[in-house]
């Protein structure tokens, strides 16, 4: 039997900063722009990568002190901007478990924020075990990550799959020898496993 290996945001639960700024903005296009242009994903994937978020937040209200409000909610805040399990998931993982099928995940994840969360949704518990990029200090799709999720569970890249929202992060757990696959859903991901 395959081991599958899940991304979190966005294939187990949503997490997206949408859900905060836009009651903050009251308009969907200004947390696009402010989100494409200050708190955006290549700086949210430094905290991603094990710098705290004191660090973070200090630095960029420096650069733009008139979003220093905003940047702070995004810590301070942040666990407005997750929702529920994505629909289907649990249900699809719990499925897979009964069958006998090992299942882990590997997440881009802040460990300030993923402690949040780790309890709170009845999905994680279903996994056999996890590798949180901000408690190893690395990033998917960087060779690192993937090889850490291996070493520590001792599985085997030929016997794995690998499920997330990303594209540049299937390329990376192919280039380790795992198979990829893209979600987009409970029910493609389902027809997809059969």
């Amino acid at each position: 039997m395959r081991t599958l290996i899940f991304d979190f945001g966005g294939v187990l639960v949503d997490w997206n900063p949408h859900h905060l700024y836009d009651k903050h903005f009251g308009d969907a296009a200004k947390t696009d722009w402010f989100l494409a242009n200050i708190c955006t994903m290549a700086w949210n994937e430094q905290m991603d990568a094990g710098k705290p978020f004191c660090e973070g937040v200090a630095e960029l209200s420096a650069i733009h002190p008139e979003w220093a409000r905003e940047i702070e909610m995004y810590f301070h805040r942040w666990i407005e901007m997750m929702g529920d399990e994505i629909e289907g998931m649990y249900s699809l993982l719990q499925e897979l478990k009964e069958k006998g099928c090992p299942l882990y995940g590997l997440t881009n994840w802040s460990s300030e924020t993923f402690c949040q969360v780790r309890d709170r949704y009845r999905i994680f518990r279903l996994l056999d075990g996890m590798v949180v990029s901000g408690e190893e200090h690395c990033l998917k799709p960087y060779p690192e990550i993937y090889h850490i999720l291996l070493d520590r569970y001792h599985l085997n890249p030929a016997e794995c799959i690998f499920i997330d929202d990303r594209a540049s992060n299937l390329r990376g757990a192919e280039a380790v020898g795992i198979r990829g696959i893209l979600f987009t859903g409970a029910g493609d991901l389902r027809r997809q496993l059969l």
